[in-house]
């Protein structure tokens, strides 16, 4: 028997069927759903990035306002007492020493001279005296209830304190102090002692002179108590002293500004941003 094989036409859509299926196209939708999903994104993105702006311009202008209100407000604001003040108190006198530079304004050559000096007196004449620097008083109204404190703390007995002399430079108020026991005060004497605070510490002490201020100082009472010549201070009519105190008036004037300055900054910091934000939502 023979076998005939017919050989189906070559346009069999049996044959076109799995060609069709591989090179399917694409749906055309899915193209244009992108493209809307993509635009509302960058849309979006657009206003948020735009209220981001404004929200960080809202916030730079209220933190400029509120450092500018600090700065420029009358009202002081008390900081914490320092702790240098304290910290001479709490320590021992110096035992190698006659200085305690807590301010760092003395150089190494004045505490030398100083230690030279004050060494040699207290050999001949049995006087202990302390130089002391700090840049301000918190604790105390000046300097002199800081130098009295000071000789108690250190010195609590009368049998302690009697021979020894406490010198207090206080760098800031540009003040200066000096106490001591009995033997002391009367060794040196009430003239050079009111002399020497009103002269030789105030004086140089404006003119930031400070070791020239404590050295001077501790001459003119090793004089004193050795019986010499007083040699003097420098006098304030030839050195004209500026008070660190505001007037009435300034006050006022600067209140003035500072209220000006203040509501100009706060008028930037809100009301801008608004108007800003509301010309930015017409738009749309």
């Amino acid at each position: 028997m023979e076998h005939i094989l017919i050989s189906p036409p070559s346009s069999s859509p049996l044959l076109l069927r799995p060609q069709s299926l591989l090179s399917k196209p694409p749906p055309p939708r899915i193209a244009s759903l992108s493209k809307q999903i993509s635009a509302s994104l960058s849309k979006n993105h657009h206003a948020s990035s735009n209220k981001s702006w404004i929200s960080h311009i809202q916030h730079g202008l209220a933190a400029l306002a509120l450092s500018m209100a600090v700065n420029f407000s009358p009202l002081s604001i008390v900081a914490p007492a320092s702790a240098s003040e304290f910290d001479v108190l709490n320590e021992r006198p110096p035992s190698d020493s006659y200085v305690v530079d807590d301010a760092n304004v003395l150089s190494r050559v004045t505490k030398s001279d100083l230690k030279r000096l004050l060494s040699d007196l207290e050999s001949r004449k049995n006087l202990h005296i302390n130089f002391i620097t700090v840049r301000k008083l918190t604790s105390k109204a000046d300097a002199f209830e800081y130098a009295d404190q000071v000789l108690e703390k250190w010195y609590p007995t009368i049998e302690e304190g009697n021979n020894k002399g406490i010198a207090v430079l206080v760098t800031s108020q540009k003040e200066g102090a000096i106490t001591g026991g009995p033997a002391f005060i009367q060794a040196v004497g009430e003239t050079v002692l009111d002399e020497t605070v009103s002269e030789n510490l105030p004086v140089l002490a404006t003119e930031e002179k400070y070791n020239e201020a404590v050295y001077s100082t501790a001459k003119r009472l090793v004089a004193a108590i050795d019986g010499l010549p007083d040699p003097g201070g420098p006098k304030f009519k030839d050195n004209k002293r500026e008070s660190n105190f505001k007037t009435k008036e300034e006050t006022e004037e600067k209140r003035g500004q500072f209220t000006l300055v203040v509501g100009g900054l706060l008028v930037i910091a809100f009301v801008v941003p608004m108007a800003q934000y509301y010309a930015y939502v017409s738009k749309k």
